[in-house]
C-alpha cells in the first residue's frame, strides 16, 4: 500500500501541470483568454538609431457632476480591427496616458467602449470612419477589480515616458459586461472614451485641472499577425524607416467630436442611452515628427495601441493528454479504497 501511496501524488501533479499547461494564459483573466487582434503601444521603440515614446490623442468626454441621466462631451479616439475569428470580443487591453500629465487632477473612473460599422473609403470624407449612425454595441466599464463580464477596468502605469513629452504610460484592461459579437474578415471600428464628472462652473479646456485621457498609439514596427489577411487593403506595409517595415492596418484612425448620453438602470448602474458623432468634425490623425518617429514619419497613417480578447478552446491534444492523467488518478484512487 505504502507503494501506492507513494506513486498516487506524481499523476496527480502531472494532471495539475497538465490542466496548467491547457488554460494557463497572461493576463487578462489567466486560462480564459486569446488574442486575437494585436496592436502594441509604442514605447521605447528604436527607430533609425533613436528612442521614441509615442504620444496620445485626447479621447475625454466631460459632464458635470451630480446631474445624471447626463450627457458626456467631448472628443473621441477610434480605430479600425478586422480578424479571423468568429467568436466575441470578451476583453479589451488599451493604452493611454494622461495629457501634459494631468492625472494631478485624478484618475478615470469610467470609460465608454463602443463597437462601430465600417464607413468604408472612397466617400466624400476621403478617408474611412466609424458610422455616426451605426453603433452596433456600447458600455461603459469602471474603475475596479476584474472578474468574468464584470464591467470593470484596471489601471497600471507601466512606463514613466521619454522625451519630449515626458508623460506615464497606462495599461488598461477592460472586462465587458456583455461580450461584442463579430464576424470574421469583417471590418469594425472600436471608440474608447474617458468619461468625466466635473464640477459645471469648471470649463474643460488645455488649463482646466482636469485630467485630459488621450489614447496611445501603435507600435508600426511590429506587424499584426492575427489581423484579417481577407481585408482589402488589412495589415500592410505603409512605408519603410531606415530601421525596417513601417506596419498600418486599414485606414488611419479617427478623431472628432462626441456626445455620450447616459441613463440609470433599475438596478443603479449607469448605462449609455446613444452615442452621437458629429461628422463634420471628423479628421484622419497620422504620426507627429520627432516624436514618433524621425522627421517625415508625420505622412504615414495612424493606428491605435490595443488588444482584443476572446475566450480560449483548449487544445485537444492539451485536453486528451489531461483526459488520460485524469483516469490514471482515478485508478489510483481506487486501488487504495481496495
Amino acid at each position: 500500500m505504502s507503494t501506492i501511496i507513494q506513486r498516487s501524488p506524481a499523476p496527480l501533479a502531472m494532471l495539475v501541470i497538465a490542466l496548467a499547461a491547457v488554460s494557463a494564459s497572461a493576463d487578462p483573466l489567466p486560462g480564459r483568454d486569446k488574442v486575437k487582434f494585436d496592436q502594441q503601444p509604442m514605447n521605447q521603440t528604436a527607430v533609425v538609431g533613436q528612442i521614441y515614446w509615442g504620444h496620445d490623442e485626447l479621447s475625454t468626454a466631460y459632464a458635470p457632476i451630480g446631474i445624471v441621466p447626463t450627457n458626456y462631451r467631448g472628443d473621441f479616439m477610434a480605430d479600425d480591427f478586422g480578424d479571423t475569428l468568429n467568436t466575441p470580443v470578451v476583453h479589451v487591453k488599451f493604452w493611454g496616458s494622461y495629457l501634459n500629465n494631468t492625472d494631478q487632477f485624478g484618475h478615470i473612473q469610467k470609460f465608454l467602449i463602443a463597437f462601430e460599422q465600417d464607413v468604408p473609403n472612397p466617400n466624400p470624407l476621403g478617408f474611412s470612419y466609424p458610422d455616426p449612425n451605426a453603433t452596433i454595441a456600447s458600455q461603459i466599464v469602471t474603475l475596479g477589480s476584474l472578474s468574468p463580464q464584470s464591467g470593470t477596468f484596471t489601471e497600471k502605469a507601466i512606463s514613466p515616458g521619454g522625451p519630449p513629452l515626458n508623460e506615464t504610460l497606462y495599461e488598461y484592461n477592460a472586462e465587458l459586461a456583455v461580450p461584442f459579437s463579430q464576424q470574421a474578415n469583417t471590418v469594425y471600428w472600436l471608440k474608447i472614451v474617458a468619461l468625466v464628472d466635473h464640477q459645471p462652473t469648471i470649463q474643460p479646456g488645455p488649463n482646466a485641472p482636469l485630467p485630459q485621457w488621450g489614447w496611445h498609439d501603435r507600435d508600426y514596427t511590429i506587424k499584426d499577425t492575427s489581423a484579417s489577411p481577407l481585408i482589402t487593403p488589412g495589415e500592410v506595409q505603409q512605408g519603410v524607416a531606415a530601421s525596417g517595415p513601417i506596419w498600418h492596418f486599414q485606414d488611419d484612425a479617427v478623431t472628432g467630436k462626441v456626445d455620450v448620453g447616459t441613463f440609470i438602470n433599475t438596478a443603479g448602474v449607469q448605462q449609455v442611452q446613444n452615442v452621437t458623432q458629429f461628422l463634420p468634425t471628423f479628421q484622419p490623425t497620422h504620426y507627429l515628427d520627432n516624436i514618433d518617429g524621425p522627421q517625415g514619419i508625420s505622412q504615414f497613417s495612424k493606428d491605435l495601441a490595443f488588444q482584443l480578447f476572446t475566450t480560449k478552446v483548449p487544445e485537444p491534444a492539451a485536453v486528451s493528454l489531461a483526459a488520460v492523467l485524469l483516469a490514471g488518478v482515478l485508478a489510483g484512487s481506487r486501488r487504495r479504497v481496495v
